[in-house]
């Protein structure tokens, strides 16, 4: 039997009530039903001055790249601020690399105050991209998030919030099953035209 997956979702908000996390915990949940073992790296609880390439060791630098250097697949979340993602997940972005990230399956998930996250996914899919990571097709964003992710008594709703829409708690789901799915994945890209050459 194969070893099971290890997903980390890194959370890019740093506010103390933060849907991200909410909506983070949700998709690690469905890995874990999955059988990943999962956890957060919630970059509120860490020590991440503004990164800076001269300096060896920075606060908890080391020890936050290295949880996702150790992860098969990794959820990145992160609140829409100006059509973009967080300071605190770009921060952190910049002390990871290749070494964390090339291979690595990787997830997307954005939540907005308002209406609007595609150029929020796009950067991220960008960045991830350029230190070869392999981006799910399946992404998720979240629109007016107080509204989507609200208060409920329910025993299995995580920081006391459940879903308004059980179609997007689905997607949400879906993430952090296909994060343990495909965590192990080996793509291989190949045209039409160099498979017939090899005929």
């Amino acid at each position: 039997m194969a070893d099971a997956p290890l997903v980390v979702a890194v959370n890019g908000s740093l506010r103390e009530e933060s849907y991200t996390r909410t909506a983070l915990q949700y998709a690690l949940r469905a890995a874990e039903d999955a059988g990943a073992e999962t956890r957060l790296l919630d970059l509120r609880e860490y020590d991440l001055p503004v990164y800076d390439p001269d300096v060896d060791d920075q606060g908890d630098g080391s020890k936050a790249t290295s949880l996702v250097r150790e992860a098969n697949a990794v959820a990145l979340g992160t609140p829409v601020y100006h059509g973009s993602y967080s300071g605190a997940l770009k921060n952190f972005h910049d002390y990871c690399g290749f070494d964390e990230y090339e291979d690595t399956t990787v997830g997307l998930l954005a939540t907005a105050g308002g209406g609007s996250y595609g150029s929020t996914l796009d950067h991220l899919r960008i960045t991830v991209r350029g230190v070869h990571g392999w981006v799910l097709p399946h992404q998720v964003g979240i629109r007016n998030a107080s509204s989507r992710l609200v208060d409920a008594q329910d025993d299995d709703a995580i920081d006391g919030r459940t879903f308004a829409d059980a179609s997007l708690q689905d997607r949400v789901e879906k993430l952090g099953r296909m994060l343990s799915e495909y965590a192990f994945i080996e793509p291989h890209v190949e045209s039409h035209r160099a498979a017939a050459d090899d005929d």
